[in-house]
């Protein structure tokens, strides 16, 4: 759903831009608590030190998280005739490390999508931020958290939750788009054959979307549930049966975990690992169809004043290396570099964000003494 350059006029598109920044702005903010130092809930549900905290596992999987992203969008899978979708990443981001933390992890991706891929207008950095960013994000999460709280607190229930968050996710950046595009378009359409259009290719997409973010997220559970940010505190305290009647077991003293139960190596280098193979090799046999955006754009002509990427030039633009004549190869190296890079940048801005958090008891310390 990455909106080019030239679908949307001047003024609203800077005010996307705007709106976007801002969101951007109070993400960092949010992240600095989403990846700071607070231990997990026990059995008990009392918070211990003992444990860890989850900042320090938050941080180096939010840069993977924007890297997987990044190779899974490069799979587009078939949704009905001529048409394909792929994953936006909104709800995977926020369950995985935070909501916060979430619409940084899609703006970094569209970010080095746009500047090195030439995928996603510049101009429409914003709307492209806001639409497959904050909306995903906000629409997943509260849908993601209002189950939770009807749910049993159990792992399968997470499961389920981030599959409805991130099935609904989709038709709503879908929504969302048509209003903006009401607004700000550039081109006569009917709005409400748009409308019905978008919504409807896109809950198709929001299938495939629902399905790799809920085997996604079952599968880190699976290993290392406090790596999941929407999982923490869900667990409950073991029941005993004690004269016929179910009563909460006392609570065990904490233990603390040893420094290799805590490590996140193995989970970062299996991550990086995959999402290499995604880009650079499985991306070659991805739907070649228009996705959902693409499809109804041609189909309505709200393409028609579509401009040319100010990135076209670059030697990584639609996805190839430039020179690199076998397609396979050039394709693969090209999401091979992409997910290095957004690896990189992402981990180089929520260690920031957390270097940030961790200065500031220090620095309130040091100036009340």
């Amino acid at each position: 759903m990455h909106v080019p350059d030239g679908f949307i006029n001047a003024p609203v598109s800077v005010a996307a831009g705007v709106a976007a920044a801002a969101a951007v702005a109070v993400s960092l903010r949010g992240a600095r608590r989403e990846l700071g130092d607070h231990p997990p809930a026990t059995a008990g549900g009392t918070p211990t030190r003992a444990e860890g905290s989850g900042g320090e596992r938050t941080a180096p999987l939010a840069g993977l998280v924007a890297a997987f992203i990044f190779a899974v969008q490069m799979l587009n899978f078939p949704v009905a005739a001529g048409t394909s979708g792929h994953l936006l990443g909104g709800a995977l981001a926020a369950i995985l490390v935070g909501p916060y933390t979430g619409v940084l992890c899609v703006s970094v991706v569209l970010l080095m999508q746009g500047i090195l891929f030439a995928d996603g207008g510049l101009t429409a950095l914003g709307v492209n931020v806001t639409v497959m960013g904050v909306v995903t994000v906000v629409v997943s999460y509260a849908v993601f958290r209002g189950l939770l709280r009807v749910l049993p607190r159990t792992r399968r229930s997470v499961t389920v939750a981030a599959f409805a968050g991130a099935l609904l996710s989709v038709p709503g950046a879908a929504a969302a788009f048509t209003a903006i595009y009401a607004i700000g378009g550039t081109t006569d359409v009917a709005i409400g054959k748009v409308f019905t259009a978008m919504v409807g290719v896109h809950v198709l997409i929001g299938i495939g979307e629902a399905a790799i973010t809920a085997a996604t997220v079952g599968a880190v559970i699976a290993v290392r549930p406090d790596l999941v940010y929407g999982a923490r505190g869900l667990t409950t305290r073991l029941k005993l049966r004690v004269g016929g009647v179910l009563v909460d077991a006392p609570a065990a003293a904490p233990a603390a975990a040893p420094v290799a139960a805590r490590s996140t190596t193995k989970v970062w280098a299996t991550g990086l690992v995959t999402a290499l193979v995604l880009a650079g090799f499985v991306s070659f046999y991805a739907s070649a169809s228009p996705d959902g955006l693409e499809k109804v754009a041609a189909d309505k002509g709200i393409d028609a004043k579509a401009e040319e990427h100010a990135a076209k030039d670059s030697p990584l633009a639609d996805y190839a290396v430039r020179d690199v004549a076998d397609a396979r190869l050039s394709g693969g190296l090209a999401g091979a570099l992409g997910v290095g890079a957004t690896v990189v940048v992402g981990s180089g801005v929520f260690w920031a964000v957390r270097r940030r958090r961790t200065a500031e008891p220090a620095a309130a310390g040091a100036s009340a003494v």
